[in-house]
């Protein structure tokens, strides 16, 4: 039996890209995993000795917090914005999550944020066992950000990426206390023309 040579032809996929800004309406909390907190994670796992509990620092904690972006200021992980625009598929009739994760994709690590400078914000929080704790984060109270998407022009059109981040703005969120956690901090809109 002799094997003939198969011509497959692979259709090319339709990758576009497009920028949209993000407007906040109401604040955002950050909470970047501290230096101090991946350590303790790694000790408890590595089976180290605990060492005492230092005292605590509201300054270097607000610092900590906050997502700094390598060309300066501060930015936000975009995989978060990818997430909630996934999410949103929940209020979105004809979209599936699984479809939508490998539909589009924010490009970049950081989103830079533009707006104010963090402020510190102060919250009572229970930690396991009901225990409370004070912990200090960085809040933007006025803030934006640009995401460079890439998508397939074949699965997903701009309208419909649009669509998600603007019902992802208002039901799911980004950061801490955001909708999706029964909170409202983190909400945005997509950006209209001249805004």
């Amino acid at each position: 039996m002799s094997t003939q040579p198969v011509s497959i032809a692979i259709p090319p996929i339709d990758i576009r890209r497009m920028e949209i800004t993000l407007v906040g309406d109401s604040p955002l909390i950050c909470h970047a995993w501290s230096e101090k907190a991946k350590k303790q994670m790694l000790d408890k796992q590595m089976k180290k000795a605990k060492q005492a509990k230092e005292a605590k620092d509201p300054e270097r904690d607000f610092k900590e917090s906050l997502y700094e972006h390598p060309d300066g200021g501060y930015g936000f992980p975009c995989v978060a914005f990818k997430a909630a625009a996934v999410g949103a598929c929940r209020f979105s009739d004809g979209m599936k999550m699984t479809e939508a994760r490998g539909n589009f994709h924010v490009d970049g690590e950081l989103a830079k944020i533009i707006g104010q400078k963090p402020t510190m914000r102060e919250d009572m929080v229970r930690v396991g066992m009901g225990t409370a704790d004070i912990r200090y984060r960085g809040e933007f109270k006025s803030w934006r950000v640009k995401l460079a998407i890439s998508y397939n022009g074949g699965a997903i059109s701009p309208e419909q990426i649009v669509n998600l981040y603007n019902l992802a703005g208002f039901g799911v969120g980004v950061g801490e206390w955001r909708p999706e956690k029964d909170g409202s901090y983190g909400r945005f809109h997509v950006a209209k023309e001249g805004e």
